[in-house]
Parts: structure tokens; C-alpha cells; sequence
């Protein structure tokens, strides 16, 4: 059976959806309720939802323009898929602290196109930007679907890739330690030519 919340932000009330395991869904498949961006991200009749930067648009540090969570998390599981064509790149962003600074006061884990790719490091598919790689290159082909399920709990965070868990870190051991413990969860526009399809995005959060 289905489950209703319904959450007050900023004055407006949003009907959010959850299944009986806890899990709220954010993309509704219809619409951007519950995000905010200057981005040109366009929902599909499939229900996914499409990134298609407008012409002119380049470059990954046009933050405004990425798709932005309205409410701030902080220990989750987030669940996230997604299809890249070929040389595609993006990135699943978290507790980023300020929006108009993501780099510097969130987390990254990567969304690329290394298909084949013997060896990965930390800018590479599932690697966590600046901070480590994935233990193991789980990426799809071009076209194909991939599943990423961050869990973030205090310090720690774990990735996994396509069914491989790939990332088990304690951020407070690394570059990452003086990141915020909560913050919004952004998908990345990464700017032409990437246009990337996103689906099944949701999140359970942690007590």
C-alpha cells in the first residue's frame, strides 16, 4: 500500500510519495515539484527525466542549472538511476552546504561514461571527486541503465554501482572531513553535448 507525506517548504505544501519500506520518492516522473534549477531539465512520457543543456550552454560550473533538491539531508540512502551516452558526464551531488558553491562544501560521486576503462580513479564513474575511486569499473555501456545507491551515515559513506558495492570510506579521514553532515542532494549539468536520462530517484533517510 502507498503512503502519503505531506511536507511544508517554504510556505508550500508537497505531496510526497513513499512505499511501505521508507522510501520518498523525488522525482514524481511529471514534473520538477520539490526541486529547484535554471537548468533545461525536461520530464519524459517514460517517466524519466531528461537533461538537455540549451544551446550555448557549456561547462559544468553553472551551478544554478543543476537540478537541486529544496530540502536539505542528512543520513540517507539514496537511490538513483540513470543512462549516459557515449563520452556522457554528470555527477550525483550531497549535502552540498551552499548551492552556489558545490565543490567546496558537498560531495560528488561521478557520473561518466568509463565503460571498458581498465584502471578507475576518483574522477571516473562511481569514484567520489577528489577523494576516491571506485575498487571496481561496474559501468555500463552507453545507453544501458546504471543503478547507484549512496548511504551516507555520519562519516561514512558507501556507493554502490550496478549491484557491486564499490565505495566504503570514512570521510573523515579524508579530503572530505570539513564537508557538511547534511545539505541538498543535485544532479549535475554538466553542459552540451551531455544529455542524460534519469529515473527512480529516491531516498530513504536515516535515524
Amino acid at each position: 500500500m502507498k503512503k502519503f507525506f505531506l511536507i511544508a517548504f517554504l510556505g508550500l505544501a508537497i505531496l510526497v510519495q513513499a512505499d511501505d519500506k521508507g522510501w520518498v520518492t523525488l522525482y514524481n516522473g511529471k514534473d520538477l515539484t520539490g526541486w529547484q534549477t535554471t537548468g533545461n531539465w525536461l520530464p519524459q512520457k517514460d517517466g524519466s527525466l531528461l537533461i538537455k543543456p540549451r544551446p550555448g550552454e557549456k561547462g559544468w560550473q553553472r551551478y544554478s542549472a543543476y537540478l537541486w533538491s529544496e530540502k536539505k539531508y542528512k543520513d540517507f540512502v539514496l537511490h538513483v538511476e540513470y543512462k549516459y551516452p557515449p563520452k556522457g558526464n554528470s555527477g550525483i551531488h550531497f549535502r552540498v552546504g551552499d548551492l552556489k558553491n558545490p565543490v567546496h562544501t558537498g560531495i560528488e560521486a561521478q557520473v561518466l561514461d568509463s565503460y571498458g576503462k581498465k584502471k578507475v580513479g576518483p574522477h571516473d564513474h562511481g569514484g567520489i571527486i577528489r577523494t576516491v575511486g571506485a575498487s571496481k569499473n561496474m559501468s555500463k555501456k552507453p545507453g544501458e541503465w546504471n543503478t547507484m545507491i549512496v548511504t551516507c551515515k555520519g562519516s561514512h559513506l558507501k556507493v554502490t554501482l550496478n549491484g557491486e558495492q564499490i565505495v566504503d570510506v570514512q570521510l573523515d579521514k579524508t579530503p572530505m572531513k570539513d564537508r557538511p553532515l547534511e545539505g541538498y542532494i543535485g544532479l549535475q549539468d554538466h553542459g552540451e553535448p551531455n544529455n542524460l536520462h534519469f529515473r527512480n530517484i529516491k531516498i530513504k533517510e536515516l535515524k
